[in-house]
């Protein structure tokens, strides 16, 4: 089970070694958005503030990179029931909780949870995690986010970018 991060301890989280993980598939328009997120934070964040990884649609082969980490955030699209362009945080039980909760998923959803279940019979969940989701307009061939998703880019970045910060203790 993780154990929380400290509020106050500043010097353990910035020894933290933070993976942000993209999934989704770029060819399938909204549900791509993940691995877009990832793929700015790489170029807007500072050297060695994260591991980032285009995790596609990849699921298991991605327990290695989990098994290392002491914080992870998660960027996927998300069914949230909401305004497409929604976006959405979940942090650690509440990450948990989401992808817990009987509602329709998608497959890198599916995939995720049975990630974490594995990282828990190896006792490796990172303690700290976060799930951020946006809800996607349109799930089908194209590359292009749909407008609604891509007005609500710049600000799912700026959310990721802050917890990330906030786990480095910047």
């Amino acid at each position: 089970m993780a154990v929380p991060v400290a509020q106050d301890d500043r010097k353990d989280r910035a020894a933290a070694n933070v993976l942000m993980l993209g999934m989704g598939n770029v060819l399938l328009s909204d549900d791509g958005v993940g691995i877009k997120l990832v793929e700015r934070l790489r170029t807007e964040t500072a050297i060695g503030a994260a591991t980032f990884i285009d995790g596609g649609t990849l699921s298991f082969s991605l327990l290695g990179f989990i098994e290392t980490a002491d914080a992870m955030l998660v960027a996927d699209a998300a069914e949230l029931g909401e305004a497409p362009g929604t976006v959405c945080v979940f942090e650690d039980e509440a990450m948990d909780r989401f992808l817990a909760s009987p509602r329709r998923r998608s497959v890198h959803e599916v995939g995720l949870c049975d990630l974490l279940d594995m990282a828990r019979l190896l006792d490796c969940v990172p303690r700290r995690r976060a799930l951020l989701c946006i809800q996607p307009c349109t799930i089908a061939w194209g590359e292009a986010l749909s407008p609604a998703v891509a007005a609500a880019f710049d600000a799912a970045a700026a959310r990721a970018g802050s917890v990330l910060r906030n786990w480095r203790g910047q």
